[in-house]
């Protein structure tokens, strides 16, 4: 199951980036309804906070550049991330948080990245697609305990494998996490759907099908 676990999230993480950049490529455009304030007032606090977002991206992407060197010191990267994810403007607060618990999670402190992980899913400030994105990786990490977290992840996941843009991914999960559980009929259901729908991306539905395969074989 590891292997497939890094596919999926591999495939999470490219669903998440077409999502984010259909979602967010026009946001700046919006600045545009407060041309009528008070433009001294405004021009200083807009400069404030592009100060603080460029502080903040040039924080992040130093951090995701060191933590993709070689023999890099993942622990300590994810705690460069989560204190950039306390104090940094909105966006990249979120970002960072999620970033952190992934590095955690690489550095082997499963616990503490379901922990954070699910304070993002939590977080009723932060956008829902992060929100149900952070579900989503939980609920992924959450199947390395096997058995024991099989149900609640299928419970948590429910609504996302029912509607919304991480559909196709949170089905695939509810499916492993019934195959962890030990109902093979459920687990076999849910695959050979996913193995038929045309409406998935073509890596989940060929997963779906060597799931199967492995099933039946």
């Amino acid at each position: 199951m590891p292997d497939l676990v890094d596919e999926v999230d591999e495939e999470i993480r490219q669903e998440r980036a077409a999502l984010l950049a259909r979602r967010f490529g026009g946001l700046f455009a919006a600045l545009a309804m407060f041309v009528l304030a008070a433009v001294g007032g405004w021009q200083g606090w807009q400069w404030y906070e592009n100060r603080n977002a460029a502080a903040a991206a040039e924080a992040f992407l130093a951090a995701t550049r060191d933590a993709a060197a070689e023999g890099a010191d993942t622990a300590a990267v994810a705690a460069r991330m989560a204190a950039l994810g306390a104090g940094a403007p909105s966006g990249y607060r979120i970002l960072s948080q999620l970033r952190a618990a992934a590095l955690t999670a690489e550095a082997g402190d499963g616990a503490a990245a379901l922990a954070m992980w699910d304070r993002v899913s939590a977080d009723g400030s932060a956008d829902p697609l992060y929100r149900e994105l952070a579900t989503l990786l939980w609920g992924l990490h959450a199947l390395a305990e096997g058995a024991p977290r099989a149900a609640e992840v299928q419970a948590r996941l429910a609504p996302l494998a029912a509607a919304g843009p991480w559909r196709a991914s949170a089905r695939e999960i509810v499916a492993l996490a019934a195959l962890a559980a030990g109902n093979t009929a459920e687990a076999r259901r849910g695959l050979t759907e996913l193995a038929r729908d045309d409406g998935v991306p073509q890596g989940v539905r060929d997963r779906a099908q060597r799931l199967l395969s492995g099933i039946d074989g």
